[in-house]
């Protein structure tokens, strides 16, 4: 209860002594103020304790907010969206010395909202003239059908964009993106395979790889943590450019429908070109063909290296020879039956143009010679199951584990049953198919000492590991053995002065699809491995359907397709990679050719 400021007991006692009562209330009421003062002082400092504290805590919060942004790394601000982020990075492609292959560049795309167009008609017009490709009735009954949103181009060159920029009207949006380009062109295109546009927005768009590598490794190259490193592959862009030059000039020469080219590194397996020809502009990829009764080789996007399974001839020869050497059924020396034709229950074995190598050949001529009767009868020796073992070990068996999307649809086409017919027909390349690039990784395994190495388009640093499929001198006698087929055999065309070519000839007729072999077309094949007496490198050349007509008859066999193509590219590269020439004395048991070679001694 409130103190009264005139209490009565105290008036009548100030009265009763003379004092004045007044004075009473004028102290009560000073009291009260006093007591009043007091709390609002209290008050008052509990708020500015409050109001400190609260700016003390502000300070701290932002001074610690800007110490952790300062101590951060910086980055792009980035526009917030519904649904998933578009992730636009990809890493470049580069070669093995650091040349670009594949990159990004910064384009825009134009979009429509026709609700805010000014002159819609107007618009299509004007669009129509500047892309011809559009067709500006059609966009006119988009512009005006109610939409609020147009897709007009995904990519814009900048003259396009300018010439978009004057038609004025506001309806018309540019977003940035970027797109992938090749600057080099076609070069390489089977191996790139090329990229497109997958999910997008107006300000952005997502790059996804549609073939080849950039498809196979397209989780690598879209990684956000490795968009800043290239991926590096194997190939070298002048050995590449300098294949497909002369592989295309020879496709042109001999009137072959197609042609491939595979030069691998025989010591780490890195695959330093791969060419298939026709080609195409990844920047401009053509589509697929959609007809099944077409062939696919005729579609420039099919790769002939990888994906074309082919029956690959006699360059097969030298694997039954190899196996034979390794398992100590014969010598590079010892004579075999090649006397032609053999009879085999209903079926003959036959020479190429019925010749007879026979009745004896050593194991060294059979090769030389290409003698299917001699390899024949080498394949008996070795027995089917030891025959399918080797070529498994080989990889004939499975696709191939080189780096391309296409690579695991090249499945060999193996026989379901594998009679002794089956062992006699393998031996020589007919009845089994299988790719260029399986042919290569297993020359390459013959030029290694014997060690099959996984081929591959990246780029290795440091020692390779593989599997020893034949002893190191079974591996060096093959090799020699391949080298008499250059200098006195079926492929002497692809002889060149001083880098000790080695190799082997192929011709086997193209199935007919309706049943049996082609009379007049065949696919021809030249597996070659140099220097011999230092094996580095295997070329393997195939021609599709080639005809030399140079001479006064037409002529269809490797020996005077593939073999001379070949030959020019060892020719053109190996200086380029750094093999000196060198006198062929320096091959142990080689035989010098006297005199000019003027053609092959055999051309099957």
């Amino acid at each position: 209860m409130r103190t009264p400021l005139r209490p009565l007991a105290r008036i009548l006692q100030a009265r009763a002594e003379g004092l004045n009562p007044d004075v009473i209330e004028t102290e009560n009421l000073r009291s009260r103020h006093e007591a009043w003062r007091e709390r609002n002082r209290v008050r008052a400092e509990r708020r500015l304790m409050f109001l400190s504290l609260g700016f003390v805590i502000a300070f701290l919060a932002i001074g610690g907010r800007m110490g952790l942004t300062a101590a951060t790394e910086p980055v792009e601000p980035r526009a917030s969206a519904p649904g998933n982020e578009i992730i636009a990075l990809r890493s470049e492609i580069t070669d093995r010395n650091g040349r670009i292959l594949a990159t990004n560049m910064t384009t825009y795309a134009l979009y429509a909202h026709p609700k805010v167009m000014v002159d819609p008609k107007g618009v299509a017009t004007k669009l129509g003239a500047i892309f011809p490709d559009l067709d500006a009735a059609a966009l006119e009954r988009r512009f005006t059908d109610g939409r609020s949103f147009v897709w007009i181009r995904k990519v814009l060159s900048p003259e396009q964009m300018q010439a978009v920029y004057e038609i004025g009207d506001p309806g018309l949006l540019f977003g940035p993106r970027e797109m992938r380009i090749y600057p080099n062109g076609s070069l390489a295109a089977h191996v790139l395979g090329g990229a497109s546009f997958g999910a997008e927005g107006v300000n952005s768009a997502e790059i996804i790889g549609v073939a080849g590598i950039e498809k196979a490794l397209d989780g690598r190259l879209r990684d956000p943590a490795q968009a800043d490193t290239p991926l590096t592959l194997s190939l070298d862009l002048s050995l590449q450019a300098t294949v497909e030059e002369v592989l295309g000039a020879g496709m042109t020469m001999l009137n072959a429908k197609g042609a491939a080219a595979i030069l691998m590194d025989v010591r780490t397996g890195e695959i330093l070109a791969l060419a298939s020809l026709p080609t195409f502009d990844p920047n401009d990829r053509p589509a697929p063909i959609v007809d099944k009764t077409a062939d696919p080789g005729d579609s420039p996007l099919f790769n002939r290296a990888v994906q074309g399974v082919y029956e690959l001839g006699s360059t097969f020869k030298i694997f039954a020879v190899a196996q034979a050497l390794d398992l100590g059924l014969v010598r590079p020396d010892t004579l075999v039956n090649a006397d032609a034709p053999m009879t085999w229950g209903k079926y003959k074995i036959k020479e190429f143009e019925n010749k007879n190598y026979g009745p004896l050949l050593s194991v060294t001529e059979v090769i030389a010679q290409s003698s299917n009767v001699g390899t024949a009868h080498i394949a008996l020796m070795i027995g089917a199951l030891r025959q399918q073992a080797f070529l498994k070990s080989l990889g004939f068996f499975e696709p191939t584990q080189v780096e391309l999307v296409e690579a695991p649809g090249a499945r060999p086409l193996i026989p379901k049953r594998w009679p002794e017919i089956v062992t006699i027909t393998t031996s020589y390349g007919h009845g089994m198919s299988a790719s260029p690039m399986h042919l290569a990784a297993a020359y390459a395994a013959i030029a290694n000492g014997g060690v099959m190495l996984k081929p591959t388009l990246l780029k290795r640093d440091g020692a390779t590991s593989g599997i020893r499929v034949m002893s190191e001198a079974t591996a060096a006698e093959a090799v020699l053995m391949l080298r008499r087929v250059v200098t006195d055999g079926t492929a002497s065309l692809g002889d060149v002065p001083g880098y000790e070519v080695a190799g082997k000839t192929g011709t086997a007729d193209k199935p007919n699809p309706s049943g049996g072999y082609y009379a007049d077309k065949v696919i021809n094949t030249f597996a070659s491995i140099f220097p011999a007496s230092n094996p580095q490198y295997v070329l393997v050349v195939m021609l599709d359907e080639p005809l030399d007509t140079a001479g006064s008859e037409p002529r269809r066999t490797a020996g005077w397709t593939a073999v001379p193509v070949a030959g020019e590219i060892i020719r053109r590269i190996a200086p380029m990679m750094g093999l000196r020439p060198r006198l062929e004395a320096a091959i142990e048991g080689a035989i010098p050719v006297s005199g000019p070679v003027l053609g092959p001694v055999s051309d099957n």
